[in-house]
């Protein structure tokens, strides 16, 4: 896999590391952990808890459309046959959320809405942004917030997608930054991070949509507004 090839050549470049990446552990444990080695994390845990635990040893550039490197949005979709064209006719309809703490998914598009004077007030938690899409696509829910690489992704790989069509995006903001505990050796690991990645293979390239890494403040992270929390959502079964 991709991000297997990643590590790899990040290993290679450091000569220390574990021989594989870490999966479906509890996320909350490892991101705070003082052994972290390298990890990634959205930039709304990031700034709502994690600050205090990690630090940023770099940001993906992906090169999305209408983005600053190192930036991304979201993509507000809904099905393609709805003849609603404008984000605020989707107030009251059934919003597919992935979760509470997510930047693309919850936090930019309440935030994008207030700025137009309204808010989605029918959210449907779904537990992942592919979950949300098809929710939309087959009508268990009306508009969805899809963070723009994983859009990107979707087009490509999902036949859902031809069910569905964008409506709008938000205002970009810095996309997933890579991390590391606090007290570790963050100019080494960002020299090895960026050699790995300078190193990859085309279709690994190609499969992360990755081009390059870049440095963005832990400040412009931490300036970007926390919206509140959904009220009473529904959660998609």
């Amino acid at each position: 896999m991709a991000n297997d090839a990643l590590w790899s050549g990040m290993r290679a470049a450091l000569g220390y590391g574990p021989a594989s990446l870490s999966r479906g552990g509890d996320l909350w444990a490892e991101w705070q952990s003082p052994d972290l080695l390298f990890s990634q994390t959205c930039g709304y845990p990031y700034r709502a808890h994690l600050h205090r635990h990690v630090q940023i040893l770099g940001t993906p550039d992906h090169g999305l459309p209408g983005c600053p490197p190192g930036h991304y949005n979201s993509v507000l979709i809904a099905r393609r046959d709805d003849a609603r064209t404008k984000l605020e006719d989707f107030a009251a309809a059934r919003f597919a959320f992935n979760e509470p703490l997510s930047q693309s998914g919850w936090a930019a598009p309440q935030t994008f809405a207030a700025t137009r004077g309204f808010a989605f007030t029918n959210p449907i938690q779904t537990g992942g942004h592919n979950v949300s899409a098809r929710a939309v696509a087959e009508g268990h829910a009306d508009v969805a917030a899809i963070d723009a690489l994983t859009w990107e992704l979707i087009q490509r790989h999902d036949a859902c997608a031809a069910a569905l069509k964008e409506i709008t995006r938000t205002e970009p903001t810095p996309t997933l930054p890579y991390i590391t505990a606090k007290g570790r050796d963050a100019a080494t690991l960002t020299q090895a991070l960026t050699h790995a990645i300078a190193q990859l293979a085309p279709q690994h390239r190609d499969a992360l949509m990755l081009r390059n890494l870049v440095q963005i403040p832990a400040s412009a992270y931490l300036a970007i507004p926390n919206p509140a929390a959904p009220h009473n959502g529904a959660r998609l079964d």
